[in-house]
């Protein structure tokens, strides 16, 4: 939990004397047992959960948490403190169709021009370090140096490692 969170700005020294420590701990304490008689009361845990106890303590915590976020009394900065203006608008980049040509140009003839043999290995390098534990940056660089492109590169190690995938 974060120092501002806990109420630790709330002094001038939060961990000189530890008072301020004992009395954040003592507050916990109380609010741990007085959940702990409610669930006795109810029979213990297994009778709580049964009754939905726990659940419904989980969804009004959540809801209360959420209330104090969006009442401005619990600081999330950049949610609901200290946000940014409003976004200004971002030119997105053209590529120029010639110039798109021009490099595709470029790649097949370094790759026409290079040692195919000498391309392979070293792509097969790289990908047999993929698969160990060794450092991948000295058959990398022996890869470019036999004039493979970065993509070429990227695909071993891809078929290796597989994709990053922020939706899973």
């Amino acid at each position: 939990m974060l120092a501002r969170e806990a109420g630790g700005t709330d002094t001038a020294d939060p961990l000189g004397g530890s008072y301020f420590i004992e009395a954040l701990t003592d507050e916990l304490e109380a609010k741990a047992w007085e959940l702990i008689g409610r669930v006795d009361e109810l029979g213990g845990a297994v009778a709580a959960i049964e009754q939905g106890f726990v659940q419904d303590e989980i969804e009004q915590a959540a809801f209360r948490w959420q209330q104090e976020v969006e009442g401005g009394e619990r600081v999330i900065v950049g949610v609901n403190r200290f946000t940014e203006g409003d976004e200004e608008p971002i030119e997105l980049h053209r590529l120029d169709p010639a110039a798109e040509q021009r490099q595709l140009e470029r790649t097949a003839r370094v790759r026409a021009e290079r040692n195919a043999q000498d391309a392979d290995a070293a792509l097969a390098a790289v990908r047999d370090a993929a698969r160990g534990d060794g450092n991948l940056l000295v058959p990398m660089r022996e890869a470019l140096r036999a004039r493979c492109t970065i993509g070429e590169i990227c695909n071993e190690l891809r078929d290796e490692f597989g994709m990053y995938d922020a939706q899973r």
